[in-house]
């Protein structure tokens, strides 16, 4: 920490307005826009160009080396053939995996050597570039005074971009470390450092000021500002209103969470008042979506998969009308050469390095009726499920991101000799089942990927011009945290926040209704603990595989129990030879059950990261993490 903290470089940045149109488009560096130290502050371009260069403080996680991991909850497993990631660390136990010390290949989007700001994807790690963010940021607070030559809407659109980095910054260490000291104000360099860590939630009320002043202070559409307007078109990932106001939402509803609670006040449960602070920022958020003051929307579920990527559109930046808060992305083709062949099987064409959905994950897609399977290996009179056919009138949005035993995989023509391999041979024994190159689990993920990312279909070379990307908040989240965060403040799923007409159970179905699924249950209405239990799996469903899962089950204090500590296979065998002309939804199978492939052993050290020991030896107040 002290020597990102304490360092700062005054560079050369862009000027361009960060755009969402084409990779090569935004972000590039202008010639024009390097700016010595004496002028950076002067004047709305110069002062901007500065503040430029903390959008590359944002690592790409979904792109941040050639295959990537950034699932670290009982939602996915790695096939054998390397076991370098991160997600083997975690299923180890091991924590300190985080760390570059402890990861020779530097896979992982949490650390790097240094706080590197260039156009490189494979050099940002998180804590390096957020200490890096929180010092620039408050440099430039400092110094907000020396803008003259400027309009008070330009002093606001800077001011209101520095407080939400800083605060940004501070959160996204503060979800995996706990409470630090919050820096807000430039440490001297020549003094010794002796801010004490804080509590989870004084350190989330720091961010929550933050945050809030970042959005009284910013537009909701960078386009209808004075400013935006020389720059028209390109302003999408320029921080707004509405990133802010979602961060302040997720802010207090970690800080009310049981695990933060808990670390600040002993008490395992959520904390009410924080949970209705949450909710309030939500309500103001999705208010301004619904009345149409903001352009943010729920993208149709036909359109559903452009939240994760985009194909033949110049490597446009995936997210559409629903993506809140996303990074930029360095270099066209960054996502195809590793990240789109990481789900796909090697006698499919791809890598023998796979990432496949566990069994016990893909159980939280329940039916089509909104009801969920109790156990997978027995019939359910009441949801409808049936082992024989476990396949059939799944919630849909299953089918969007499940590949499944029979699923068409390769399009295309194929040689006599491969013809067997068209189709997922996902069942016990088939050859889409291999430990070391395939999937471990009986499944497939295409939530990320479109059904020609193989290596016959070639759906990811150069010229299909496919790029992935997650984003780290989009609409459909801010919906659900809403109606966690209601639920937690007034202890019921008909309860709404204050100038919001909806209620937690209507925010839950306003996602089901866009993926075609039956509401909530009135079973699960009967108390905030069994409508909890439904927020929970539609998170699971809604969010699956986007890097939420670890942070919920840790904030739910569930990391450590079972059945989140398991990841299981689908073992089954299918009853007949496989039938291309019927729809593999209603093939039926026989012996389906569930094995254990890993129980991770996690106690209660491992609801917090390790701190760098390099960090905690500088001074006593800069304290390790319990357990480590």
């Amino acid at each position: 920490m002290k020597r990102y903290i304490k360092s700062i470089l005054i560079m050369g940045l862009v000027s361009s307005m960060v755009g969402g149109v084409s990779c090569k488009k935004y972000l590039d560096r202008d010639p024009e826009s390097i700016v010595s130290e004496e002028s950076a502050f002067k004047d709305f371009r110069n002062f901007q160009g500065y503040t430029e260069e903390l959008y590359n403080c944002i690592p790409d996680f979904t792109n941040r080396y050639w295959t990537n991991s950034w699932n670290w909850g009982e939602d996915e497993i790695q096939s054998t053939v390397q076991n370098f990631h991160i997600v083997n660390k975690i299923d180890n136990g091991d924590f300190w995996g985080w760390q570059r010390e402890f990861d020779g290949w530097g896979a992982g989007f949490m650390d790097n050597a240094t706080a590197n700001t260039n156009n490189d994807r494979m050099t940002k790690g998180l804590w390096p570039l957020a200490w890096y963010a929180i010092r620039k940021s408050n440099i430039g607070l400092e110094n907000i005074d020396k803008m003259v030559n400027a309009t008070d809407e330009e002093r606001k659109l800077i001011k209101g971009q520095l407080l939400f980095f800083r605060a940004w910054s501070h959160f996204m260490l503060m979800q995996y470390f706990g409470g630090l000291p919050y820096v807000d104000k430039v440490l001297p360099s020549d003094e010794p450092l002796r801010l004490p860590r804080l509590s989870y939630q004084e350190c989330a009320a720091l961010a929550a000021k933050d945050f809030r002043e970042a959005a009284d202070l910013l537009p909701i559409n960078w386009d209808d500002t004075q400013a935006g307007r020389t720059t028209l078109g390109k302003n999408q990932l320029r921080i707004n209103k509405i990133m802010a106001l979602g961060y302040l939402g997720k802010n207090y509803l970690w800080a009310a969470s049981p695990l933060m609670n808990s670390e600040s006040t002993g008490s395992k449960s959520y904390n009410a008042e924080l949970s209705k602070l949450a909710a309030a920022a939500f309500a103001e958020l999705l208010q301004l979506t619904e009345s149409g003051a903001a352009p943010h929307r729920l993208l149709p579920f036909n359109k559903y998969s452009d939240n994760f990527y985009t194909i033949g559109q110049n490597f446009m930046i995936p997210g559409g009308t629903e993506a809140i808060f996303t990074g930029p992305y360095w270099g066209a083709h960054g996502s195809t050469y590793g990240t789109a062949k990481q789900y796909m099987t090697l006698v499919a064409g791809a890598e023998s390095l796979v990432f496949t959905p566990t069994a016990n994950y893909v159980n939280y897609y329940g039916m089509q009726n909104g009801l969920p399977i109790p156990n997978s290996a027995q019939a359910d009179a009441a949801s409808g499920y049936d082992p024989q056919y476990p396949w059939r009138g799944r919630d849909p949005r299953f089918y969007n991101d499940i590949g499944y035993d029979g699923v068409k995989v390769i399009q295309g023509p194929l040689a006599e000799e491969v013809e067997r391999n068209r189709y997922a041979n996902l069942h016990t024994g088939g050859s889409y089942r291999d430990d070391r190159s395939g999937s471990r689990t009986g499944y497939l993920l295409y939530k990320f990927v479109p059904r020609t990312a193989n290596g016959y279909d070639q759906g990811w070379n150069y010229g299909q011009n496919l790029n992935i990307k997650v984003s780290y908040m989009r609409l459909a989240d801010i919906y659900l945290m809403y109606a966690e965060a209601v639920a937690a403040g007034y202890n019921s799923a008909a309860a709404s926040a204050p100038g919001f007409a909806k209620t937690a159970v209507d925010a839950v179905n306003v996602i089901r209704d866009r993926a075609g699924v039956a509401h909530v249950a009135p079973q699960f209405l009967a108390s905030a603990d069994e409508f909890m239990k439904e927020v929970r799996r539609e998170r699971a469903v809604e969010l699956a595989f986007e890097g939420h899962r670890f942070n919920d089950l840790r904030r739910w204090y569930l990391l450590s129990e079972v059945p989140y500590t398991l990841k299981t296979a689908a073992e089954f065998d299918r009853a007949a030879t496989l039938n291309s002309t019927i729809d593999p939804k209603e093939n039926r199978v026989v012996n389906y059950r569930e094995r254990v492939i890993l129980q991770r052993p996690f106690g209660e050290r491992h609801y917090w990261l390790p701190l760098k020991r390099s960090d905690v030896n500088m001074y006593p107040e800069f304290k390790q993490n319990p357990g480590w």
